[in-house]
């Protein structure tokens, strides 16, 4: 899969993310995920779109942060370097679901058991130790953190905790959700229309989210707010949810059974 990653001139990322395009099991692990949520469970979609949206995503915020002066946990912790921070960013963000292929319930949790020997595979010949144990400790601790109820304790990890709410345009949000039922997710999902990144005007990151209703603020509520309040980050960010245009009409008529 072509992750269409912006890498600059961070050689390690680049490498990885070669590697990460280029590897059958990661393929396998994402396709077989999304036979669980999606068909077997008939929720939205946890696979490789899901993934390179987040991957983006998660790279795009780190450096917002770095550009407004914010210190990765890998360079203040380590003494490493901000591109290895890009490294555990987009390796949390690609490995985070993968725990799919097991079970939906505590996938976070499934998705270490899995990530050890893909991290080893990926940066076997990138790094030496003992920054190759290092930047496992990491990656499973940005893996594990994007659990709702767990606190992130890294930059990095937060970064991935918000990026994986973020992937919410045109109803592609990440409460999971059953197709085509008329229910408060579903609805407010296909009210977000576009989420933007940018420079914030008084803290580093502004997300900016435009929606088609106001049934969209439910999810700025209730996925965005809750994964952004356990983030580690939310000092860093400030969020804008605006309609954009005539408020379109998503029902016609709501029908409780």
């Amino acid at each position: 899969m072509d992750l269409s990653l912006p890498v600059r001139a961070n050689r390690r990322l680049g490498e990885v993310a070669r590697r990460i395009e280029g590897s059958a099991r990661l393929e396998a692990l994402w396709t077989a995920s999304n036979t669980m949520a999606i068909d077997r469970m008939g929720i939205n979609d946890h696979g490789p779109i899901h993934v390179k949206i987040i991957a983006n995503i998660a790279l795009r915020l780190l450096r917002l942060l770095i550009a407004a002066d914010v210190v990765p946990s890998v360079v203040s912790d380590h003494d490493l370097a901000a591109d290895d921070a890009e490294v555990v960013v987009l390796l949390g963000a690609v490995l985070h679901d993968i725990g799919h292929v097991i079970h939906r319930e505590n996938h976070e949790a499934l998705s270490l058991v899995l990530a050890p020997a893909l991290i080893a595979d990926l940066l076997r010949g990138v790094y030496d130790e003992p920054q190759l144990t290092i930047l496992e400790g990491e990656i499973l601790h940005a893996i594990y953190a994007h659990r709702r109820d767990v606190q992130p304790l890294t930059i990095e990890a937060g970064v991935v905790k918000v990026a994986d709410a973020l992937d919410m345009e045109a109803g592609r949000a990440r409460i999971p959700f059953d197709a085509g039922e008329q229910t408060i997710h579903s609805v407010s999902a296909l009210a977000i229309r576009k989420v933007r990144l940018l420079r914030g005007e008084k803290r580093p990151i502004r997300i900016q989210v435009e929606m088609s209703n106001s049934a969209g603020i439910f999810q700025l509520d209730t996925l965005l707010g809750a994964k952004l309040a356990s983030s580690g980050i939310a000092q860093h960010v400030e969020v804008v949810g605006e309609v954009v245009g005539d408020e379109a009409r998503i029902l016609e008529r709501y029908t409780m059974s």
